[in-house]
């Protein structure tokens, strides 16, 4: 029986020192959308800019009105025309958001963003095109982006 409450109780004990380690974490410096937020964004005018891959735009279809730019090859390295065409389509004064499969990618790159291009205003749509799909939000088929970098 002692066995029993003590294996209850140790977990507890724990969720205070947790939650300790958990409110000491720095702050992202974007912010997070699910889709609803992204919605808003989208009505807003925010620019779009979907990172992933062509074969996975091909996949999926993107949001409409996204801007394609793939950020990483297949191997995770930084594609490098990516800087200089994020530029010609972003300010970094202006709203930005980002989307990709699952809101990895674009995490890590919203943080580059932020701290190192010291973008203001960053979103990521944190579990990326997989739940705006899953939710039943429209998708446009795209093969690849045209020459304003849109499908």
């Amino acid at each position: 029986m002692h066995r029993k409450l003590l294996l209850l109780l140790v977990p507890l004990a724990l969720i205070p020192v947790g939650w300790f380690a958990i409110t000491m974490l720095p702050e992202a410096p974007y912010r997070s959308l699910d889709n609803e937020g992204l919605e808003q964004m989208v009505r807003n005018g925010a620019t779009v800019i979907d990172i992933r891959r062509p074969e996975e735009w091909q996949q999926t279809g993107v949001v409409e009105g996204s801007h394609l730019i793939t950020a990483f090859d297949e191997r995770g390295r930084m594609m490098p025309d990516f800087a200089a065409r994020f530029g010609q389509l972003t300010d970094p004064n202006e709203p930005v958001v980002l989307i990709c499969r699952t809101g990895n990618r674009t995490s890590t790159l919203a943080r580059m963003l932020a701290e190192q291009a010291n973008y203001q205003e960053v979103y990521n749509v944190s579990r990326g095109i997989v739940s705006w799909i899953a939710a039943g939000k429209a998708v446009s088929p795209c093969s690849g982006p045209g020459p304003d970098l849109r499908c």
